[in-house]
Protein backbone atom coordinates (compact mmCIF):
# COMPACT_ATOMS: atom_id res chain seq x y z
CA UNK A 1 0.00 0.00 0.00
CA UNK A 2 1.52 3.21 -1.00
CA UNK A 3 1.08 6.15 0.94
CA UNK A 4 -1.55 9.00 0.62
CA UNK A 5 0.85 11.77 -0.43
CA UNK A 6 3.08 9.72 -2.77
CA UNK A 7 -0.39 9.25 -4.92
CA UNK A 8 0.07 11.28 -8.38
CA UNK A 9 -2.07 11.08 -11.27
CA UNK A 10 -0.98 9.99 -14.91
CA UNK A 11 -1.21 13.09 -17.33
CA UNK A 12 -2.92 10.21 -19.62
CA UNK A 13 -6.19 11.64 -20.20
CA UNK A 14 -9.25 9.51 -21.23
CA UNK A 15 -13.29 10.05 -21.81
CA UNK A 16 -12.82 13.40 -22.31
CA UNK A 17 -10.16 15.51 -20.62
CA UNK A 18 -10.11 13.93 -17.08
CA UNK A 19 -6.82 12.45 -15.64
CA UNK A 20 -6.88 8.51 -14.97
CA UNK A 21 -5.66 7.72 -11.36
CA UNK A 22 -1.81 6.46 -10.97
CA UNK A 23 -2.45 2.97 -9.72
CA UNK A 24 1.40 1.99 -10.50
CA UNK A 25 2.85 2.60 -6.73
CA UNK A 26 4.17 -0.17 -4.59
CA UNK A 27 3.71 -0.75 -1.48
CA UNK A 28 6.46 0.62 0.82
CA UNK A 29 7.52 -0.92 3.86
CA UNK A 30 4.96 0.21 6.40
CA UNK A 31 2.31 -0.13 4.57
CA UNK A 32 3.47 -4.25 4.63
CA UNK A 33 3.72 -3.96 8.10
CA UNK A 34 0.58 -2.71 9.27
CA UNK A 35 -0.85 -5.37 6.60
CA UNK A 36 1.05 -8.43 7.90
CA UNK A 37 0.25 -6.96 11.51
CA UNK A 38 -3.34 -6.64 11.35
CA UNK A 39 -3.24 -10.32 9.60
CA UNK A 40 -1.28 -11.67 12.65
CA UNK A 41 -3.35 -9.91 15.15
CA UNK A 42 -6.63 -11.85 13.38
CA UNK A 43 -5.08 -14.93 13.55
CA UNK A 44 -4.28 -14.88 16.73
CA UNK A 45 -7.45 -13.26 17.91
CA UNK A 46 -9.44 -16.19 16.90
CA UNK A 47 -6.96 -18.74 17.80
CA UNK A 48 -7.24 -17.37 21.22
CA UNK A 49 -11.00 -16.79 20.96
CA UNK A 50 -11.43 -20.57 20.14
CA UNK A 51 -9.22 -21.55 22.75
CA UNK A 52 -10.96 -19.73 25.27
CA UNK A 53 -14.74 -21.27 24.29
CA UNK A 54 -13.02 -24.64 24.29
CA UNK A 55 -12.13 -24.18 27.37
CA UNK A 56 -15.60 -22.65 29.28
CA UNK A 57 -17.53 -25.50 27.63
CA UNK A 58 -14.94 -28.27 29.15
CA UNK A 59 -14.16 -29.79 25.41
CA UNK A 60 -11.59 -32.15 26.25
CA UNK A 61 -8.29 -31.18 23.91
CA UNK A 62 -8.78 -32.41 20.22
CA UNK A 63 -6.85 -35.28 18.39
CA UNK A 64 -4.77 -33.57 15.93
CA UNK A 65 -7.00 -34.89 12.97
CA UNK A 66 -9.79 -32.84 14.49
CA UNK A 67 -7.72 -30.62 15.20
CA UNK A 68 -6.30 -29.87 12.03
CA UNK A 69 -9.00 -30.02 9.95
CA UNK A 70 -10.45 -27.46 12.24
CA UNK A 71 -7.90 -25.07 11.52
CA UNK A 72 -7.69 -25.28 8.09
CA UNK A 73 -11.73 -25.14 7.39
CA UNK A 74 -11.48 -21.87 9.41
CA UNK A 75 -8.90 -20.53 7.70
CA UNK A 76 -10.16 -22.06 3.71
CA UNK A 77 -13.55 -20.07 5.38
CA UNK A 78 -11.83 -16.95 6.22
CA UNK A 79 -9.88 -16.94 2.90
CA UNK A 80 -13.52 -17.29 1.40
CA UNK A 81 -14.45 -13.71 3.10
CA UNK A 82 -10.71 -12.51 2.09
CA UNK A 83 -11.38 -12.62 -1.35
CA UNK A 84 -14.91 -11.76 -1.33
CA UNK A 85 -13.22 -8.52 -0.06
CA UNK A 86 -10.81 -7.70 -2.87
CA UNK A 87 -13.13 -8.95 -5.89
CA UNK A 88 -16.42 -7.53 -4.45
CA UNK A 89 -15.28 -4.01 -2.52
CA UNK A 90 -13.68 -3.00 -5.39
CA UNK A 91 -17.01 -2.08 -6.24
CA UNK A 92 -17.65 0.51 -3.71
CA UNK A 93 -14.29 2.77 -4.45
CA UNK A 94 -14.49 2.53 -7.78
CA UNK A 95 -16.75 5.59 -7.96
CA UNK A 96 -14.52 8.12 -5.43
CA UNK A 97 -11.23 7.03 -7.25
CA UNK A 98 -12.25 7.91 -10.28
CA UNK A 99 -14.19 10.92 -9.23
CA UNK A 100 -10.54 12.32 -7.13
CA UNK A 101 -12.99 12.47 -4.52
CA UNK A 102 -10.22 10.15 -2.73
CA UNK A 103 -6.72 9.01 -3.53
CA UNK A 104 -6.96 5.31 -4.35
CA UNK A 105 -4.70 3.97 -0.90
CA UNK A 106 -7.10 6.34 1.29
CA UNK A 107 -10.48 5.01 -0.85
CA UNK A 108 -9.60 1.37 -0.26
CA UNK A 109 -8.60 1.75 3.55
CA UNK A 110 -11.59 4.16 3.97
CA UNK A 111 -13.69 1.26 2.32
CA UNK A 112 -11.71 -1.75 4.47
CA UNK A 113 -12.53 -0.11 7.93
CA UNK A 114 -16.48 0.65 6.94
CA UNK A 115 -16.15 -3.06 5.72
CA UNK A 116 -15.16 -3.60 9.21
CA UNK A 117 -17.58 -1.95 10.86
CA UNK A 118 -20.69 -3.55 8.41
CA UNK A 119 -19.70 -7.05 9.53
CA UNK A 120 -19.55 -6.07 13.17
CA UNK A 121 -23.04 -4.68 13.18
CA UNK A 122 -24.57 -7.54 11.28
CA UNK A 123 -27.75 -9.70 12.21
CA UNK A 124 -26.71 -12.38 11.17
CA UNK A 125 -30.34 -13.27 9.15
CA UNK A 126 -28.43 -13.82 5.65
CA UNK A 127 -26.06 -16.13 7.43
CA UNK A 128 -28.84 -18.53 8.38
CA UNK A 129 -31.17 -17.77 5.54
CA UNK A 130 -28.20 -19.08 3.28
CA UNK A 131 -27.57 -22.13 5.62
CA UNK A 132 -30.93 -23.09 5.31
CA UNK A 133 -30.61 -23.44 1.58
CA UNK A 134 -28.93 -26.64 2.59
CA UNK A 135 -30.39 -30.23 2.29
CA UNK A 136 -31.62 -30.76 6.16
CA UNK A 137 -29.85 -34.18 6.58
CA UNK A 138 -26.72 -32.65 6.08
CA UNK A 139 -27.52 -29.99 8.46
CA UNK A 140 -28.01 -32.32 10.77
CA UNK A 141 -24.73 -34.72 9.93
CA UNK A 142 -22.32 -31.80 9.74
CA UNK A 143 -20.12 -33.38 12.24
CA UNK A 144 -19.86 -36.34 9.48
CA UNK A 145 -17.96 -36.99 6.65
CA UNK A 146 -20.46 -35.84 4.76
CA UNK A 147 -21.11 -32.83 6.53
CA UNK A 148 -17.21 -31.61 5.76
CA UNK A 149 -17.56 -32.80 2.49
CA UNK A 150 -20.43 -30.20 2.16
CA UNK A 151 -18.56 -27.31 3.44
CA UNK A 152 -14.99 -27.92 1.78
CA UNK A 153 -16.25 -28.09 -1.62
CA UNK A 154 -18.79 -24.74 -1.09
CA UNK A 155 -15.76 -22.65 0.05
CA UNK A 156 -12.89 -24.23 -2.12
CA UNK A 157 -15.37 -23.80 -5.27
CA UNK A 158 -16.65 -20.26 -4.36
CA UNK A 159 -13.11 -18.85 -4.06
CA UNK A 160 -11.78 -20.86 -7.53
CA UNK A 161 -14.64 -19.05 -9.62
CA UNK A 162 -14.39 -15.58 -7.58
CA UNK A 163 -10.26 -16.22 -7.92
CA UNK A 164 -11.14 -16.74 -11.62
CA UNK A 165 -13.37 -13.76 -12.72
CA UNK A 166 -11.22 -11.63 -10.57
CA UNK A 167 -8.02 -12.50 -13.03
CA UNK A 168 -10.25 -11.69 -15.88
CA UNK A 169 -11.15 -8.20 -14.37
CA UNK A 170 -15.07 -9.25 -14.37
CA UNK A 171 -17.30 -7.72 -11.64
CA UNK A 172 -18.67 -11.32 -10.91
CA UNK A 173 -20.83 -11.89 -7.89
CA UNK A 174 -19.38 -13.94 -4.49
CA UNK A 175 -22.76 -14.11 -3.65
CA UNK A 176 -24.02 -15.61 -7.02
CA UNK A 177 -21.22 -17.60 -6.87
CA UNK A 178 -21.69 -19.15 -3.06
CA UNK A 179 -25.88 -19.79 -4.09
CA UNK A 180 -24.72 -22.01 -7.23
CA UNK A 181 -22.27 -23.89 -4.77
CA UNK A 182 -24.92 -24.66 -2.34
CA UNK A 183 -27.25 -25.57 -5.15
CA UNK A 184 -24.35 -27.71 -6.65
CA UNK A 185 -23.66 -29.76 -3.16
CA UNK A 186 -27.98 -30.01 -2.69
CA UNK A 187 -28.07 -31.39 -6.17
CA UNK A 188 -24.78 -33.93 -5.76
CA UNK A 189 -25.87 -35.00 -2.52
CA UNK A 190 -29.67 -35.77 -3.91
CA UNK A 191 -27.82 -38.02 -6.90
CA UNK A 192 -25.45 -39.70 -4.86
CA UNK A 193 -28.97 -40.82 -2.51
CA UNK A 194 -31.62 -41.55 -5.01
CA UNK A 195 -32.71 -44.27 -3.07
CA UNK A 196 -32.47 -43.02 0.30
CA UNK A 197 -35.31 -40.54 0.15
CA UNK A 198 -32.33 -37.53 0.86
CA UNK A 199 -33.38 -33.77 0.05
CA UNK A 200 -31.82 -31.37 -2.52
CA UNK A 201 -32.15 -27.99 -2.17
CA UNK A 202 -34.77 -26.08 -0.54
CA UNK A 203 -36.03 -24.50 -3.95
CA UNK A 204 -38.78 -22.39 -2.29
CA UNK A 205 -35.70 -20.11 -0.11
CA UNK A 206 -33.39 -20.73 -3.57
CA UNK A 207 -36.69 -19.09 -5.36
CA UNK A 208 -36.69 -16.12 -2.68
CA UNK A 209 -33.04 -15.49 -2.84
CA UNK A 210 -32.62 -15.80 -6.73
CA UNK A 211 -35.10 -13.65 -7.19
CA UNK A 212 -32.95 -11.47 -5.24
CA UNK A 213 -30.08 -11.85 -7.21
CA UNK A 214 -31.84 -11.54 -10.13
CA UNK A 215 -33.79 -8.39 -9.59
CA UNK A 216 -30.69 -6.23 -8.17
CA UNK A 217 -29.14 -5.33 -10.99
CA UNK A 218 -32.23 -4.39 -13.37
CA UNK A 219 -33.51 -2.50 -10.44
CA UNK A 220 -29.83 -0.93 -9.62
CA UNK A 221 -29.98 0.23 -13.12
CA UNK A 222 -33.39 1.39 -13.48
CA UNK A 223 -33.17 3.25 -9.79
CA UNK A 224 -29.76 4.52 -11.13
CA UNK A 225 -31.38 5.91 -14.11
CA UNK A 226 -33.52 7.76 -12.62
CA UNK A 227 -32.15 9.32 -9.95
CA UNK A 228 -29.45 10.83 -12.15
CA UNK A 229 -32.64 12.13 -14.03
CA UNK A 230 -34.32 13.20 -11.20
CA UNK A 231 -31.20 14.86 -9.90
CA UNK A 232 -30.39 17.11 -12.98
CA UNK A 233 -34.52 18.69 -12.66
CA UNK A 234 -33.90 19.26 -9.06
CA UNK A 235 -30.51 20.03 -8.09
CA UNK A 236 -29.06 22.86 -10.12
CA UNK A 237 -25.58 22.67 -9.89
CA UNK A 238 -23.55 22.04 -12.89
CA UNK A 239 -20.69 21.34 -11.71
CA UNK A 240 -21.94 18.26 -10.43
CA UNK A 241 -23.06 16.82 -14.24
CA UNK A 242 -19.45 17.65 -15.03
CA UNK A 243 -16.68 15.04 -15.50
CA UNK A 244 -13.30 15.81 -13.48
CA UNK A 245 -11.12 18.32 -15.29
CA UNK A 246 -7.79 17.01 -13.39
CA UNK A 247 -6.46 15.31 -10.73
CA UNK A 248 -7.98 18.06 -8.50
CA UNK A 249 -10.61 17.15 -5.86
CA UNK A 250 -13.89 17.75 -6.68
CA UNK A 251 -15.47 20.79 -4.36
CA UNK A 252 -15.90 20.12 -0.75
CA UNK A 253 -19.63 19.36 -0.70
CA UNK A 254 -19.35 17.23 -3.77
CA UNK A 255 -16.91 15.44 -2.44
CA UNK A 256 -18.54 15.19 0.88
CA UNK A 257 -21.53 13.59 -0.83
CA UNK A 258 -18.99 10.92 -2.92
CA UNK A 259 -16.91 10.43 0.30
CA UNK A 260 -20.38 9.38 2.12
CA UNK A 261 -22.10 7.21 -0.66
CA UNK A 262 -18.57 5.26 -0.91
CA UNK A 263 -18.86 4.83 2.75
CA UNK A 264 -22.44 3.61 2.83
CA UNK A 265 -21.37 1.07 0.34
CA UNK A 266 -18.53 -0.18 1.83
CA UNK A 267 -20.81 -0.64 5.66
CA UNK A 268 -23.58 -2.43 3.95
CA UNK A 269 -21.47 -4.69 1.72
CA UNK A 270 -19.72 -5.83 4.91
CA UNK A 271 -23.28 -6.13 6.66
CA UNK A 272 -24.29 -8.50 4.31
CA UNK A 273 -21.65 -10.46 2.19
CA UNK A 274 -19.86 -10.83 5.55
CA UNK A 275 -22.41 -12.70 6.71
CA UNK A 276 -21.97 -15.87 3.84
CA UNK A 277 -18.39 -16.58 5.80
CA UNK A 278 -19.97 -16.26 9.25
CA UNK A 279 -22.92 -18.86 8.56
CA UNK A 280 -19.95 -21.36 7.01
CA UNK A 281 -18.35 -20.76 9.72
CA UNK A 282 -20.69 -22.05 12.35
CA UNK A 283 -21.16 -24.50 10.41
CA UNK A 284 -17.55 -25.78 10.75
CA UNK A 285 -17.68 -24.86 14.78
CA UNK A 286 -20.74 -26.98 15.05
CA UNK A 287 -19.40 -29.90 13.08
CA UNK A 288 -15.72 -30.43 15.31
CA UNK A 289 -16.94 -29.09 18.21
CA UNK A 290 -20.87 -29.32 18.91
CA UNK A 291 -20.08 -29.12 22.97
CA UNK A 292 -19.02 -25.74 22.81
CA UNK A 293 -21.25 -23.98 19.95
CA UNK A 294 -24.25 -26.61 18.85
CA UNK A 295 -26.42 -24.04 21.42
CA UNK A 296 -26.30 -20.42 22.45
CA UNK A 297 -24.16 -21.10 25.97
CA UNK A 298 -24.51 -17.25 26.35
CA UNK A 299 -28.43 -17.21 26.44
CA UNK A 300 -29.71 -15.46 29.88
CA UNK A 301 -31.00 -17.59 32.48
CA UNK A 302 -34.34 -15.62 32.25
CA UNK A 303 -34.85 -16.40 28.68
CA UNK A 304 -34.65 -19.70 29.46
CA UNK A 305 -36.67 -20.01 32.41
CA UNK A 306 -39.51 -18.89 30.09
CA UNK A 307 -38.99 -21.39 26.92
CA UNK A 308 -40.51 -24.69 28.42
CA UNK A 309 -43.50 -22.04 28.87
CA UNK A 310 -43.33 -20.83 25.18
CA UNK A 311 -42.69 -24.40 24.63
CA UNK A 312 -46.05 -25.50 25.84
CA UNK A 313 -48.29 -23.01 24.43
CA UNK A 314 -46.95 -23.51 20.97
CA UNK A 315 -47.52 -27.47 22.00
CA UNK A 316 -51.17 -26.87 22.70
CA UNK A 317 -51.53 -24.78 19.50
CA UNK A 318 -50.55 -27.83 17.17
CA UNK A 319 -52.43 -30.27 19.70
CA UNK A 320 -55.54 -28.41 18.57
CA UNK A 321 -54.58 -28.74 14.71
CA UNK A 322 -54.10 -32.39 15.14
CA UNK A 323 -57.57 -33.54 14.61
CA UNK A 324 -57.47 -36.32 17.07
CA UNK A 325 -53.94 -38.33 15.67
CA UNK A 326 -51.55 -39.58 17.93
CA UNK A 327 -48.01 -38.54 17.96
CA UNK A 328 -46.01 -41.02 16.00
CA UNK A 329 -43.10 -42.49 18.04
CA UNK A 330 -39.98 -40.82 16.72
CA UNK A 331 -41.48 -37.32 16.34
CA UNK A 332 -38.03 -35.86 15.25
CA UNK A 333 -38.12 -38.17 11.75
CA UNK A 334 -41.72 -37.35 11.06
CA UNK A 335 -40.52 -33.46 10.82
CA UNK A 336 -36.92 -34.10 9.20
CA UNK A 337 -39.16 -36.14 6.58
CA UNK A 338 -41.76 -33.54 6.59
CA UNK A 339 -39.16 -31.10 5.48
CA UNK A 340 -37.57 -33.10 2.90
CA UNK A 341 -40.56 -33.92 0.98
CA UNK A 342 -42.77 -30.60 1.84
CA UNK A 343 -45.66 -32.72 1.89
CA UNK A 344 -48.10 -32.23 4.63
CA UNK A 345 -49.12 -35.77 6.28
CA UNK A 346 -51.51 -36.33 9.07
CA UNK A 347 -48.75 -37.50 11.39
CA UNK A 348 -46.52 -34.00 10.51
CA UNK A 349 -48.48 -31.70 13.10
CA UNK A 350 -49.01 -34.47 16.13
CA UNK A 351 -45.03 -35.13 15.82
CA UNK A 352 -44.17 -31.26 15.62
CA UNK A 353 -46.41 -30.72 18.65
CA UNK A 354 -44.72 -33.66 19.94
CA UNK A 355 -41.12 -32.67 19.30
CA UNK A 356 -41.63 -28.88 20.83
CA UNK A 357 -42.96 -30.25 24.29
CA UNK A 358 -39.78 -32.66 23.83
CA UNK A 359 -37.50 -29.57 23.55
CA UNK A 360 -39.53 -28.02 26.48
CA UNK A 361 -38.79 -30.61 28.78
CA UNK A 362 -35.06 -31.28 27.86
CA UNK A 363 -34.70 -27.58 28.07
CA UNK A 364 -36.31 -27.70 31.55
CA UNK A 365 -34.58 -30.50 32.66
CA UNK A 366 -31.03 -29.12 32.15
CA UNK A 367 -31.68 -25.85 33.29
CA UNK A 368 -29.93 -23.87 31.00
CA UNK A 369 -28.45 -24.49 28.17
CA UNK A 370 -24.88 -23.99 29.20
CA UNK A 371 -25.80 -27.07 31.23
CA UNK A 372 -26.82 -29.30 28.23
CA UNK A 373 -24.62 -32.33 28.65
CA UNK A 374 -21.83 -32.88 25.99
CA UNK A 375 -23.20 -36.30 24.78
CA UNK A 376 -26.55 -34.49 24.55
CA UNK A 377 -25.97 -31.37 23.06
CA UNK A 378 -26.29 -31.99 19.45
CA UNK A 379 -29.44 -34.19 19.29
CA UNK A 380 -30.85 -30.89 21.33
CA UNK A 381 -29.72 -28.42 18.71
CA UNK A 382 -30.91 -31.17 15.96
CA UNK A 383 -34.67 -30.81 17.76
CA UNK A 384 -34.55 -27.19 17.75
CA UNK A 385 -33.62 -26.41 14.23
CA UNK A 386 -35.96 -29.26 12.56
CA UNK A 387 -38.65 -27.36 14.74
CA UNK A 388 -37.30 -24.41 13.85
CA UNK A 389 -37.56 -25.16 10.26
CA UNK A 390 -40.50 -26.65 10.24
CA UNK A 391 -42.54 -23.70 11.95
CA UNK A 392 -40.72 -21.96 9.27
CA UNK A 393 -42.48 -23.13 6.30
CA UNK A 394 -45.94 -24.20 7.70
CA UNK A 395 -45.86 -20.40 8.20
CA UNK A 396 -44.97 -19.72 4.42
CA UNK A 397 -46.96 -22.17 3.11
CA UNK A 398 -50.20 -21.38 5.39
CA UNK A 399 -50.77 -25.32 5.34
CA UNK A 400 -52.33 -24.75 8.73
CA UNK A 401 -54.53 -22.45 9.58
CA UNK A 402 -53.90 -21.31 13.93
CA UNK A 403 -56.23 -19.05 15.89
CA UNK A 404 -54.68 -15.91 16.30
CA UNK A 405 -53.28 -16.80 19.92
CA UNK A 406 -52.03 -19.80 17.91
CA UNK A 407 -49.89 -18.14 15.60
CA UNK A 408 -48.46 -15.20 18.72
CA UNK A 409 -47.35 -18.91 20.30
CA UNK A 410 -46.12 -20.36 17.48
CA UNK A 411 -44.20 -17.58 16.40
CA UNK A 412 -43.00 -17.03 19.58
CA UNK A 413 -41.52 -19.95 20.45
CA UNK A 414 -39.86 -20.01 16.45
CA UNK A 415 -38.46 -17.13 17.71
CA UNK A 416 -36.78 -19.07 21.18
CA UNK A 417 -35.43 -21.83 19.48
CA UNK A 418 -33.64 -19.35 16.85
CA UNK A 419 -32.11 -18.05 19.62
CA UNK A 420 -30.65 -21.32 20.99
CA UNK A 421 -29.06 -22.18 17.76
CA UNK A 422 -28.95 -19.37 15.19
CA UNK A 423 -25.99 -17.14 16.75
CA UNK A 424 -22.97 -16.12 15.67
CA UNK A 425 -20.35 -15.58 18.65
CA UNK A 426 -18.43 -12.10 18.91
CA UNK A 427 -14.93 -13.36 17.75
CA UNK A 428 -16.39 -15.07 14.84
CA UNK A 429 -17.63 -11.45 13.25
CA UNK A 430 -14.40 -10.34 14.69
CA UNK A 431 -12.13 -12.78 12.52
CA UNK A 432 -14.77 -12.37 9.43
CA UNK A 433 -14.56 -8.43 9.79
CA UNK A 434 -10.57 -8.73 9.65
CA UNK A 435 -10.24 -11.00 7.03
CA UNK A 436 -12.88 -9.19 4.76
CA UNK A 437 -11.30 -5.78 5.45
CA UNK A 438 -7.88 -6.78 4.56
CA UNK A 439 -9.04 -8.19 1.30
CA UNK A 440 -9.95 -4.75 0.90
CA UNK A 441 -6.96 -3.48 0.67
CA UNK A 442 -5.43 -6.29 -1.92
CA UNK A 443 -6.54 -6.51 -5.44
CA UNK A 444 -8.53 -4.41 -5.96
CA UNK A 445 -7.26 -2.12 -9.28
CA UNK A 446 -8.94 -5.32 -11.71
CA UNK A 447 -12.18 -4.28 -10.68
CA UNK A 448 -11.72 -0.67 -9.98
CA UNK A 449 -10.49 -0.39 -13.75
CA UNK A 450 -13.41 -2.42 -15.26
CA UNK A 451 -15.93 -0.19 -13.28
CA UNK A 452 -14.04 3.15 -13.39
CA UNK A 453 -13.13 2.74 -17.57
CA UNK A 454 -14.65 0.45 -19.24
CA UNK A 455 -18.41 0.18 -18.45
CA UNK A 456 -19.09 3.56 -20.05
CA UNK A 457 -17.53 5.33 -23.43
CA UNK A 458 -16.96 8.66 -21.32
CA UNK A 459 -15.65 9.27 -17.71
CA UNK A 460 -17.96 9.28 -14.83
CA UNK A 461 -19.44 12.26 -13.43
CA UNK A 462 -20.05 13.14 -10.04
CA UNK A 463 -23.39 12.89 -10.28
CA UNK A 464 -23.13 9.24 -12.02
CA UNK A 465 -20.50 8.27 -9.22
CA UNK A 466 -23.09 9.41 -6.50
CA UNK A 467 -26.51 8.42 -8.32
CA UNK A 468 -24.42 4.76 -8.31
CA UNK A 469 -23.57 4.61 -5.24
CA UNK A 470 -26.64 5.51 -3.35
CA UNK A 471 -28.67 2.89 -5.13
CA UNK A 472 -26.20 0.67 -4.27
CA UNK A 473 -26.26 1.25 -0.85
CA UNK A 474 -29.68 1.66 -0.64
CA UNK A 475 -30.59 -1.70 -2.36
CA UNK A 476 -28.07 -3.86 0.17
CA UNK A 477 -29.10 -2.34 3.30
CA UNK A 478 -33.07 -3.06 2.14
CA UNK A 479 -31.97 -6.48 1.23
CA UNK A 480 -29.68 -7.10 4.33
CA UNK A 481 -33.07 -5.98 6.36
CA UNK A 482 -35.14 -8.78 4.91
CA UNK A 483 -32.24 -11.34 5.41
CA UNK A 484 -31.74 -12.06 1.49
CA UNK A 485 -28.24 -11.85 0.13
CA UNK A 486 -27.51 -9.15 -2.79
CA UNK A 487 -24.97 -8.78 -5.40
CA UNK A 488 -23.02 -5.50 -4.50
CA UNK A 489 -21.00 -5.76 -7.63
CA UNK A 490 -24.26 -6.87 -9.67
CA UNK A 491 -26.18 -3.37 -8.37
CA UNK A 492 -23.02 -1.13 -8.18
CA UNK A 493 -22.01 -1.98 -11.92
CA UNK A 494 -25.23 -1.69 -13.30
CA UNK A 495 -26.11 1.10 -11.69
CA UNK A 496 -22.98 2.90 -13.45
CA UNK A 497 -24.18 1.62 -16.44
CA UNK A 498 -27.84 3.14 -15.96
CA UNK A 499 -26.48 6.51 -15.44
CA UNK A 500 -24.41 6.33 -18.56
CA UNK A 501 -27.38 5.08 -20.44
CA UNK A 502 -29.80 7.89 -18.89
CA UNK A 503 -26.88 10.92 -19.45
CA UNK A 504 -26.51 9.61 -23.28
CA UNK A 505 -23.12 8.99 -22.68
CA UNK A 506 -22.93 5.77 -24.30
CA UNK A 507 -22.23 1.86 -22.98
CA UNK A 508 -19.67 -0.26 -23.94
CA UNK A 509 -20.88 -3.08 -25.05
CA UNK A 510 -17.99 -5.33 -25.40
CA UNK A 511 -17.29 -5.08 -21.52
CA UNK A 512 -21.39 -5.52 -20.67
CA UNK A 513 -21.36 -8.71 -22.72
CA UNK A 514 -18.25 -9.85 -20.96
CA UNK A 515 -20.33 -9.15 -17.80
CA UNK A 516 -23.73 -10.67 -18.72
CA UNK A 517 -21.42 -13.91 -19.35
CA UNK A 518 -19.73 -13.68 -16.16
CA UNK A 519 -23.43 -13.64 -14.80
CA UNK A 520 -25.16 -15.88 -16.95
CA UNK A 521 -21.99 -18.84 -16.49
CA UNK A 522 -21.57 -18.23 -12.48
CA UNK A 523 -24.56 -20.34 -11.85
CA UNK A 524 -23.78 -23.55 -14.00
CA UNK A 525 -19.99 -23.34 -13.02
CA UNK A 526 -20.16 -23.07 -9.98
CA UNK A 527 -22.85 -26.11 -9.42
CA UNK A 528 -21.17 -28.33 -11.36
CA UNK A 529 -17.44 -27.12 -9.62
CA UNK A 530 -19.43 -27.08 -6.08
CA UNK A 531 -21.31 -30.87 -6.88
CA UNK A 532 -18.12 -32.31 -8.61
CA UNK A 533 -16.01 -31.59 -5.43
CA UNK A 534 -18.70 -32.47 -2.83
CA UNK A 535 -18.88 -36.22 -4.51
CA UNK A 536 -15.02 -36.30 -4.70
CA UNK A 537 -14.97 -35.02 -1.06
CA UNK A 538 -17.57 -37.23 -0.07
CA UNK A 539 -14.94 -40.59 -1.04
CA UNK A 540 -12.58 -38.60 1.29
CA UNK A 541 -14.03 -37.67 4.35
Amino acid sequence: MASEHSLTYDAVSYGGTAAKPDFDKKSGPAGLVVFFGLLAVGLAFTAYSLNRDLAAAHVPPLAFGAFALLGVALLIALGFEFVNGFHDTANAVATVIYTHALPPTAAVIWSGVWNFLGVLVSSGAVAFGIISLLPVELILQVDSGSGFAMVFALLIAAIVWNLGTWWLGLPSSSSHTLIGSIIGVGLANQFMHLSGGTSGVDWSKAQDIGLSLLLSPILGFGFAALLIIVMKRVVKAPALYQEPKSDQPPPLWIRALLIFTCTGVSFFHGSNDGQKGMGLIMLILIGTVPTAYALNRSMPATEVMAFETVAAKAQAALVAQSNGVASPADPRAVVTAYLQSRTLTPQTVPALAALSGSIGDQVNQYGSLAAVPAQSTANVRNDMYVASEAYRILDKTKAVTFSEDGKAATKAFRADLDKSTKFIPTWVKVSVAIALGLGTLVGWKRIVVTVGEKIGKTHLTYAQGASAEIVAAAMIGAADGFGLPVSTTHVLSSGVAGTMAANGSGLQWGTLRNMLTAWVLTLPASILLAGGLFFVFSKIF
